[in-house]
């Protein structure tokens, strides 16, 4: 049974549970919108951040279900809506990196800075661990 405050979440949590689906998930959705992100790389950051070794599993699990919601399909705004298209997963992500901001270190950003600037395309998925 869902908690009350994950009402209309379920989709996300269901799928924050198959990491691996989401890593693949994440950069195939990455690589076609991330021109278009005005938060990318907190978006990386917080990916990096999610799928650290040293990384407790709370803060795992409240950054994996941020970045589901981000790759799922569908969401409160369709992200083909031009401007507003991406604002609900920016505030989902948000907050979620605002509960856990001390987890995500500089090595997490610098590495997010450091993708964005080789390119997205060139970023393999399991560099990414």
């Amino acid at each position: 049974m869902a908690a009350e405050h994950s009402v209309g979440f379920e989709p996300a949590d269901r799928l924050a549970e198959d990491r691996e689906s989401v890593r693949r998930r994440f950069w195939r959705k990455l690589k076609r919108v991330a021109a278009h992100l005005p938060f990318a790389e907190d978006l990386l950051a917080a990916y990096y951040c999610a799928f650290d070794r040293q990384t407790p599993r709370h803060v795992q699990a409240s950054l994996l279900g941020a970045i589901a919601y981000f790759i799922l399909p569908f969401d409160f705004v369709p992200d083909v809506m031009p401007i507003l298209g991406f604002t609900d997963d920016a505030a989902v992500l948000a907050t979620a990196i605002r509960m856990v901001a001390s987890h995500i270190t500089n090595e997490h950003r610098e590495a997010a800075r450091a993708a964005l600037k080789r390119g997205v395309d060139e970023v393999e998925p399991e560099a990414a661990q």
